[in-house]
């Protein structure tokens, strides 16, 4: 059975057999896809207002751990934790924009996904607080007294 068939990021291309891998290895091919991944990062950023609050965590983060000249092995779950968040943000806003693709409307299962989803970046969120208190808690506290 032949036809079109979705490859990377949606791009449309010929294929006999459904599940035949992309032939060959092209540079040109890697970094374009390099370049689909910047653009999903700009329209997260531009879009969501919580990729922003996410930002901004992030950016007070990291100044915090340079004003503390953390450790390398801080930095790991520091940095650790701020992938983490924008991971499950990233991954949120995806399923809930291909539901509202798929069902418009108000539908009780559409709603159940987003909440999951959303329930995602909650845990996250509260998991990367609790890495970023216990990492930046201490020293924090040893600069400040």
């Amino acid at each position: 059975m032949g036809g079109r068939r979705i490859g990377h990021a949606g791009r449309m291309r010929e294929s006999s057999d459904p599940f035949a891998s992309p032939k060959g290895f092209s540079i040109g091919a890697r970094l374009k896809s390099f370049r689909y991944a910047i653009r999903g990062l700009r329209v997260l950023l531009r879009e969501e207002h919580n990729a922003r609050v996410h930002l901004a965590a992030s950016l007070c983060v990291v100044v915090a751990g340079a004003a503390l000249r953390l450790a390398v092995a801080e930095w790991r779950w520091l940095f650790l934790a701020v992938a983490l968040v924008w991971l499950a943000e990233a991954f949120n806003t995806a399923i809930e924009d291909l539901c509202d693709r798929i069902c418009p409307d108000f539908d009780p299962a559409i709603g159940r996904i987003k909440d999951l989803a959303a329930g995602g970046v909650l845990v996250a969120s509260l998991a990367a607080a609790a890495i970023g208190l216990l990492t930046l808690g201490p020293p924090l506290l040893r600069a400040l007294l």
